[in-house]
């Protein structure tokens, strides 16, 4: 069974920084494409950066240039690294696993508030 478990969120000021991490287990981490999606409040679930097993990337354009997505395949983890937060990157962060044919596997989530 797949588990991908988030942390890492909390509260920031605007124009802080926070690393999110999610950690997958029971799978081939590192044959998978990983990302992660954002949902504010009273909002659909969006995209924010993914990263697929040859270390390719792709941003929203909302955060190119302010958040890096980042994965160590040894430790089963993926990472966002997001600097120059701002009041509008408050949401549920979620991390996906995207499995091809297979059912994508999502975790739980982690919350980031972006306030002073």
């Amino acid at each position: 069974q797949v588990q991908l478990v988030e942390s890492g969120g909390g509260l920031v000021q605007p124009g802080g920084s926070l690393r999110l991490s999610c950690a997958a287990s029971g799978s081939i981490f590192s044959m998978f494409t990983m990302g992660w999606y954002r949902q504010a409040p009273g909002k659909q679930r969006d995209l924010v950066a993914t990263i697929t097993s040859f270390g390719g990337t792709n941003y929203a354009d909302s955060v190119k240039g302010r958040f890096t997505i980042s994965r160590d395949n040894a430790k089963n983890t993926v990472y966002l690294q997001m600097n120059s937060l701002k009041p509008e990157d408050t949401g549920v962060y979620y991390c996906k696993q995207a499995r091809g044919r297979l059912p994508d596997v999502w975790g739980q989530g982690t919350r980031v508030t972006v306030s002073s």
